[in-house]
């Protein structure tokens, strides 16, 4: 593993999307449902403990790893709902956000001159930490209803890959795997011992009619898998950048040494409040809020021209435009806010080849008012 590196590799990257967007929503007055946060209220129980606990010594440093109370109460959070026993002191680590903990591990077990594959369309974040260990992103179409093509991904692999990047319940298409998708990865690392997985699962808990299968859940897989969890998205707080991973303890061991040196902890209030609200929340209640969301917006916009894809899991839904206009989804999408007053993502944005399907990306994690308002102006 090498930390330092004499000559950074140059990015191929400009302002991202989500930050175009949001400012084009902001300066024409629209409503925003580009970049995927929740504008309802935070749990008044989770703002109380923080007004309580914010007066009380939790301002200096926690340990590297994480709070100690906080680690042990992530590894009965998985044991709860995947049955997997974890070691608190080993094979947890309280992050920066789901961001950084994937910053982290590709740096820390991916060298230059390695493959990884990334599975397109995919989160931008992923390409990034690849590139500046020196090693190359190889990105591989998805089939066109979001499922891995296992076929694609089979050619590809070879002596180089040392890592496969995959994302379930799945960002932009909210499209969630079945357990042939896992038999088929776990066949896939009997015949390549070089091969890891980093497994990104910020939306574990929103999944809508098929219960989310976690690589926590598959023995085979542990000891080769890296797996990324958000409180941010649970919890309806991106702003606080919490997240945690999972992995078995020796890419453990080398994901802390580089996460020492990157963000050395992790916000203690934060880490403290999330301790305690653990104890008198319930995750099992998120799928059917935001469920209940997904049915909402889906019903508001049903007779608008737009075609709305399956939503399995996640707060987004993609829709296809195809029907209302042949412009590319980039110039769709600045029509929307310019002349309509909708924010949207184009997924061209999340394919290395900009692969144009007249998909546009809607995020429904927003209070009812707002998913009213933005459906009336969709109404043309």
């Amino acid at each position: 593993m090498r930390i330092f590196k004499t000559k950074m590799p140059k990015l191929d990257s400009g302002t991202s999307i989500f930050t175009v967007m949001s400012k084009m929503a902001a300066t024409h007055n629209a409503i925003n449902l580009s970049q995927g946060f929740p504008n309802f209220p935070v749990d008044d129980r989770l703002t109380d403990i923080v007004s309580r606990i914010v007066k009380t010594n939790v301002h200096q440093y926690m340990p590297s790893a994480g709070h100690v109370p906080l680690l042990e109460k992530i590894a009965g959070l998985v044991a709860e709902n995947y049955g997997r026993i974890t070691s608190p002191e080993e094979e947890i680590l309280v992050t920066a956000g789901a961001t950084q903990a994937i910053f982290t591990a590709i740096q820390a077990l991916v060298e230059a001159g390695d493959e990884v594959l990334i599975l397109d369309p995919a989160y931008d974040c992923y390409d990034a930490p690849v590139v500046l260990c020196g090693a190359r992103p190889i990105h591989l179409s998805l089939n066109d209803d979001f499922s891995p093509d296992w076929d694609a991904i089979g050619r590809a692999v070879n002596s180089k890959t040392r890592m496969i990047i995959t994302n379930n319940p799945h960002n932009p298409s909210g499209k969630t795997w079945r357990e042939a998708d896992f038999a088929a990865l776990e066949d896939l690392l009997d015949k390549h011992p070089q091969l890891l997985v980093l497994s990104d699962e910020v939306y574990e808990f929103i999944a809508f009619e098929r219960a989310h299968i976690s690589v926590n859940q598959r023995e085979r897989l542990r000891s080769r898998s890296v797996i990324m969890s958000s409180f941010g998205k649970s919890f309806h707080i991106t702003g606080w950048k919490i997240g945690y991973v999972v992995a078995p303890a020796d890419l453990m061991l080398d994901i802390k040494k580089v996460h020492q040196y990157l963000v050395f902890c992790v916000n203690s209030v934060a880490q403290a409040a999330i301790s305690e609200y653990l104890d008198i929340v319930d995750l099992a209640d998120l799928g059917t809020f935001y469920r209940t969301k997904r049915d909402r917006f889906r019903n508001l916009v049903k007779d608008t021209r737009f075609t709305l894809l399956p939503c399995e899991g996640s707060y987004f839904q993609v829709a296809s435009y195809a029907e209302i206009s042949d412009e590319s989804d980039l110039d769709f999408t600045r029509k929307l806010v310019t002349q309509y007053g909708v924010a949207a993502i184009p997924l061209s944005v999340f394919h290395q080849s900009k692969k144009d399907d007249k998909l546009i990306r809607f995020c429904f994690a927003k209070d009812d008012d707002t998913l009213v308002k933005a459906a009336e102006r969709l109404q043309f």
